[in-house]
């Protein structure tokens, strides 16, 4: 049988080695009295450990044996180093994660995967269950006071990440545990009119007009190109305007996961003759920056990461506006206009490239004025049966 114990201690009496009896101890064939205190289980090239007492070196063996009988055993788990360590493991994948997403998806999903290290610590990867991760999201809610949509995303990165050790062939597949359904509700956003937004738009055209009035053109397009974000303007280049196909090519964008095609912003010929009023730069050159230096800045530098939010706020403010970011401001706002004018929700979303459906409902709450037409024609309804309620009674319409 494969593997056995054994002992590097010599018999007290005739100096001779010791040999495993089979049954109770590792001891001298002619003094089988003498039995050895310092006991190793090996087994294969890989598997050396120590014991002090032969029961529980013959149970580890045994087990050791068993697995192997039924196909399941892995040198890994009685690794001293514990390759398949929940934290050891957690360290690689922030790791590759760190050289393959963006740094702000990864400054949100490195804590996150901290607080999951703590609970579990180096525990084997393989004996973690639905159970164990239940306990972790429960703790999250009730001891770290954590927000359910937070939650959620942790759920979200541990199932990646579990995923990912499928991939690397350090579990089987069939030991990736069941993770538990966690539920949450997203906050509705604050939107404007179409009326207010225009308003706010010509308010930025009079802060910026003069020194950086490609910051209103950006806040234009985001008005008018649901399917955009503020931060995926930062990387198009001169060179990604197309004037004569009028758009503009956004390579580096958040669903670029889903699809490797570059995202479109649509030109239309006033943007066109916009643009071509602008100064011409480099190919290389950011097209969303400042034409002119000031207040510290140089001349052809691309606008600061939150330089758009900046102007829309200083906007906002000179109106009287509060309570509307920028991304609410034109996007969710711009998508509510869209079903004012008749537009489907499906219209809406292939329009905002949303690829979800939990996200992009908030961008569809039913209007106060859509509810009152509701509530008017459910009163009417009502009205009518009791109308011939009255009638059938009394031989009259109720007043």
């Amino acid at each position: 049988m494969k593997g056995g114990i054994y002992s590097d201690e010599k018999c007290p009496i005739c100096e001779g080695g010791m040999r495993d009896n089979g049954r109770t101890a590792v001891c001298c064939s002619t003094h089988p009295k003498q039995h050895a205190r310092s006991l190793i289980v090996r087994f294969g090239r890989n598997i050396f450990k120590r014991f002090t007492e032969y029961s529980e070196a013959s149970r580890f063996l045994n087990g050791l044996r068993f697995k192997t009988d039924e196909n399941t055993f892995d040198a890994r788990d009685y690794k001293r180093a514990n390759p398949l360590g929940f934290a050891h493991l957690a360290d690689k994948y922030l790791a590759m994660k760190e050289q393959t997403i963006k740094h702000g998806t990864f400054a949100s999903l490195r804590p996150l995967m901290e607080r999951a290290k703590n609970f579990f610590g180096n525990r084997n990867v393989k004996e973690l269950n639905y159970g164990d991760l239940e306990d972790f999201f429960l703790h999250l809610k009730k001891d770290s006071g954590l927000a359910s949509k937070t939650i959620y995303n942790l759920r979200g990165h541990l199932h990646n990440f579990w995923e990912w050790l499928c991939k690397r062939k350090e579990i089987p597949r069939d030991l990736m545990p069941e993770f538990p359904e966690i539920s949450f509700e997203m906050g509705w956003r604050r939107t404007l009119d179409k009326t207010t937004q225009e308003s706010v738009l010509d308010e930025i055209w009079e802060i910026t007009r003069k020194k950086t009035p490609r910051a209103w053109f950006a806040i234009l397009l985001l008005s008018s190109n649901v399917n955009v974000r503020p931060g995926e303007l930062e990387g198009v280049l001169e060179d990604h305007v197309d004037l004569e196909r009028r758009c503009i090519l956004i390579h580096d964008h958040k669903t670029k996961r889903h699809t490797q095609a570059p995202k479109t912003i649509t030109l239309l010929d006033e943007d066109v003759e916009f643009i071509r009023s602008l100064p011409k730069g480099f190919p290389h050159m950011p097209f969303f920056r400042r034409d002119v230096g000031g207040g510290g800045r140089h001349a052809n530098t691309a606008f600061g990461r939150h330089f758009l939010q900046d102007v829309w706020d200083k906007a906002c403010r000179n109106l009287g506006v509060s309570g509307v970011s920028l991304y609410p401001g034109t996007r969710h706002s711009t998508c509510q206009f869209f079903r004012q004018l008749g537009k489907t929700p499906e219209e809406v979303k292939r329009l905002t490239d949303h690829t979800t459906n939990k996200a992009f409902d908030r961008y569809l709450e039913i209007q106060a004025e859509e509810k009152r037409t509701g509530v008017e024609l459910a009163r009417r309804k009502r009205e009518t049966k009791c109308t011939v309620v009255q009638i059938n009674k009394d031989k009259k319409p109720c007043p």
